[in-house]
């Protein structure tokens, strides 16, 4: 009647063991560092998770995005243990999002983030001064281009004014010319005919 009994309990307790078995072989984040909702004033040099197991390099994808998903990994992330960690480079304070993505024993990845909020972030200062300058030159060499061309312009009505003033100076000659021609000529008709009548 013993033995009976046990061989059921035995029986009973094998369903419900051999599910952790499969769950076990899944590995998942124990701890991060920052923690997860963790508000810093100071940025971290790293950004440190910590797994159940060691997670696999070929295997593991970790990214971290500022605000306006602006990318804050410094580099590629290095494994110590069950440890991974990501240098940060800080940009505007903000929500960072630390996204992972790391493989199993049983072969199904498993993905998560950590979010933490930075308070004082760095000045985004240096890309209006490299802008300065270049708005800048286009101005300077504008008024340029419109002072050669009014030059030329100015002195090509000179030698067209001349010029006609010398042809009609020339058309003035030869007509006083003709009358004079035409009046001595009448003048000589007049003289023949006074001399043949007399």
């Amino acid at each position: 009647m013993a033995r009976g009994l046990l061989v059921l309990g035995l029986a009973a307790a094998v369903p419900v063991l051999l599910p952790a078995a499969p769950a076990a072989a899944h590995n998942s984040l124990t701890g991060s560092d920052p923690k997860n909702g963790a508000r810093v004033a100071t940025a971290p040099k790293r950004i440190e998770l910590r797994f159940l197991a060691s997670p696999a390099p070929a295997t593991t994808k970790i990214t971290v995005t500022g605000p306006d998903n602006v990318p804050a990994a410094g580099g590629a992330p290095t494994f110590a243990a069950n440890r991974v960690s990501v240098p940060f480079t800080p940009g505007a304070a903000g929500l960072y999002i630390v996204a992972y993505r790391i493989g199993s024993a049983d072969g199904h990845p498993v993905s998560g983030e950590v979010r933490f909020t930075l308070t004082t972030g760095t000045a985004a200062a240096p890309p209006s001064t490299t802008a300065a300058p270049t708005t800048a030159a286009p101005t300077s060499a504008a008024p340029t281009t419109p002072t050669a061309s009014p030059t030329t312009s100015a002195a090509s009505p000179a030698p067209a004014a001349d010029e006609a003033d010398d042809d009609g100076g020339t058309g003035w000659l030869w007509a006083i010319g003709a009358a004079v021609v035409l009046v001595a000529l009448g003048g000589g008709l007049l003289l023949r005919r006074r001399s043949a009548r007399g």
